[in-house]
């Protein structure tokens, strides 16, 4: 069940219904994705730059008046999964009242706040709020928002690679690939963009700088290493348990994310992975592996998306004859403590957060490594052991399946 905030009080609800003026109020009586997505992104984007939070009053017809509606526990949590599900990118903020009780029904009230990274998209679409309207931004008014976007605090990602140029991006792997998987296809068709512009509408160039973002550079530079000297993996199998054993195997993973992570993806399958038919009661077989696919796969993409890229250290991926290590720069970001992991959310890279999504590496936001920990266990493996006490770093270690 999605924990509910209690911050907005019962008269701030009274407020709200009797405010018919205000641009950053929308009132529905509709929970579906498709009606709650587009006003959740259109408030994130604050078109107006009221730099206030907006509110989505649920319950309520157009004209102010309470539609008669009751509430239950899983529709509750179905407006929350609009944050997490990641079809709101990038991941919006918001809160969910708990449910207000009036004679003339219930109401439910989602606070949106403004998003530091706008354009937000909803399901590859950028939706605005001025005045009573909502519609989907113009390319001016989307310019407009990521104008705005710079003055604002940046994550790393976000920050301009001075000194690079488009000539250093694989520009056919943007159009070809990650363009139709990010944007709608209407908005395709119409599109009339320079390419600067659409780079820039998805943060992978920086428009006032006229360069690729670091983000453009790790997702699609031709030689992500000679600006992010860090931007790399390297796997190392060991004969043993210990660092000191033999090395039997060792591959790096550099170049840009949008092949690397494919590359990634088949070499778990095909390198990592294994299984064996075992004899069970009555002669039948089952088949065990020593590490589940998702669940490694995942705790990689983890790595991937909450790496600190500043540092000049890669991700390292160490395989023992009894376990497989993952280690990464950056310790836990933001609002994520030792207390709260992996609970709590944070991202210290939102472009590469986004990108995992839209490449569909990524399935919804704050859920992988929760799910990755029961995958593990139900394979046999255990529960992994996070180390958060090293600082600047971040390291899981996973033990073979224990049938292996």
């Amino acid at each position: 069940m999605i924990k509910l905030h209690s911050m907005i009080t019962e008269e701030k609800v009274k407020a709200l219904l009797a405010d018919m003026e205000s641009d950053l109020i929308e009132r529905t009586i509709s929970i579906k994705e498709n009606k709650l997505g587009p006003a959740v992104c259109a408030l994130s984007n604050d078109f107006p730059n009221h730099k206030q939070p907006g509110y989505i009053l649920l319950g309520v017809h157009d004209d102010g008046k309470l539609a008669g509606m009751t509430w239950t526990d899983d529709e509750l949590q179905a407006i929350g999964n609009v944050k997490s599900n990641g079809n709101v990118l990038p991941q919006p903020s918001l809160i969910v009242s708990p449910i207000f009780k009036f004679p003339e029904g219930e109401v439910v009230v989602v606070q949106v706040k403004p998003s530091s990274y706008p354009p937000v998209r909803y399901d590859g679409r950028c939706w605005i709020r001025i005045g009573p309207r909502r519609d989907k931004a113009t390319v001016e008014e989307e310019r407009i928002l990521i104008e705005r976007r710079a003055s604002y605090a940046k994550t790393y990602d976000l920050v301009p690679a001075l000194g690079a140029k488009i000539d250093d991006l694989a520009i056919e792997y943007f159009k070809s690939t990650y363009l139709p998987a990010a944007i709608d296809k209407d908005t395709l068709k119409e599109n009339g963009r320079a390419l600067e512009q659409q780079l820039a509408s998805l943060r992978f160039f920086d428009a006032k700088e006229q360069c690729p973002t670091y983000g453009g550079i790790l997702l699609f530079g031709i030689n992500p290493e000679f600006y992010l000297p860090g931007a790399y993996m390297q796997y190392v199998k060991f004969n043993g348990e210990e660092m000191n054993s033999d090395v039997e195997f060792e591959k790096k993973f550099s170049g840009a994310l949008i092949t690397e992570l494919n590359s990634l993806d088949d070499f778990i399958k095909n390198n990592i992975i294994k299984e064996r038919p075992v004899k069970k009661d009555s002669f039948q077989e089952e088949t065990i592996r020593n590490y589940p696919f998702w669940a490694l796969r995942e705790l990689l993409m983890n790595a991937i998306m909450h790496r600190n890229y500043e540092s000049n250290s890669p991700i390292y991926i160490y395989e023992f004859s009894n376990r497989i290590e993952i280690l990464n720069p950056g310790g836990l970001y933001g609002d994520v403590n030792a207390q709260n992991f992996p609970n709590a959310s944070d991202y210290r890279n939102v472009v590469i957060a986004e990108a995992l999504k839209t490449l569909g590496y990524v399935n919804r936001f704050n859920y992988g490594v929760k799910r990755a920990i029961d995958e593990l266990v139900k394979n046999g493996n255990g529960q992994p052991e996070f180390d958060l006490s090293i600082g600047t770093k971040f390291k899981v270690s996973i033990l073979i399946n224990k049938s292996w």
